[in-house]
């Protein structure tokens, strides 16, 4: 299955938490169905966004948490320079907004890649639940030790790998994100494009472009155009330090 060749069914997005096939990556992991009828009561699903459509930006004041359904979303940050600087791309099951908790306004922008659903989660009332429901409580814990190691492992990998090493990385936590979700782990498109990959890695778009095609040529993978098939996902792992290897998100 290829995440971008899905139709938009309108139907799955009103799914209940309950029957969600998300619910073991997000928010309602492990909750008790009473529990779980709780926090779907203050759940709210907008309009799906479309490619180039605002989630949140820089500035705005802090009022949910959101968690995607469908699609991609890249976050970043824009510099003195005006300069974009990507710090992340999310896929389904992922939250954005955990970082603007303190500050109670959004440090970075969230932008859609493609037609992206996504619930959003009101935060005061999420904290008034939290202090109800243990449950939702631990998993709210859970997530921000996931958000504070996947800061931990971005700086790793861009710190200390080769260019070589921060592609196949890149393309192996890819690949390992979609199979959680039930897609193929050796065949999918990319949302991004290799510009916004070079971005995000610190690498130009002509470094990718020939780490891409120095891949190819050794068949690891196979290029068409935004597809990607891993024709030796053993090898790719072995390039970017072994299958217990940093991820990034």
């Amino acid at each position: 299955m290829k995440l971008s060749h899905q139709t938009f069914n309108i139907e799955k997005f009103k799914v209940s938490c309950a029957n969600c096939n998300l619910a073991e990556l997000c928010l309602p992991r492990g909750l008790e169905k009473g529990d779980l009828e709780k926090l779907e009561s203050i759940i709210k699903r907008a309009k799906p966004l479309q490619r180039g459509d605002y989630l949140f930006r820089t500035g705005d004041h802090f009022h949910a948490i959101y968690a995607i359904r469908s699609g991609a979303v890249k976050v970043y940050k824009t510099t003195s320079d005006g300069d974009e600087q990507i710090l992340g791309f999310h896929l389904p099951g992922e939250l954005l907004g955990l970082d603007a908790i303190e500050k109670k306004k959004h440090v970075c922008t969230a932008l859609a890649l493609e037609t992206s659903s996504y619930c959003t989660i009101p935060f005061s009332r999420l904290e008034e639940m939290c202090n109800l429901l243990p449950g939702l409580q631990n998993q709210m814990y859970r997530l921000m030790s996931r958000e504070l190691s996947t800061d931990n492992e971005s700086l790793l990998l861009l710190g200390k790998k080769s260019a070589e090493e921060k592609v196949t990385t890149f393309l192996i936590n890819l690949s390992t994100r979609l199979h959680l979700l039930g897609y193929s782990a050796t065949e999918f498109r990319l949302p991004m494009s290799r510009q916004e990959i070079g971005n995000y890695l610190g690498l130009t778009i002509e470094t990718v472009s020939r780490i891409f095609s120095r891949l190819q040529n050794k068949k690891y993978i196979s290029i068409d155009h935004k597809q990607i098939q891993i024709t030796d996902l053993d090898a790719l792992h072995n390039l970017c330090g072994g299958r217990n290897g940093n991820q990034i998100t």
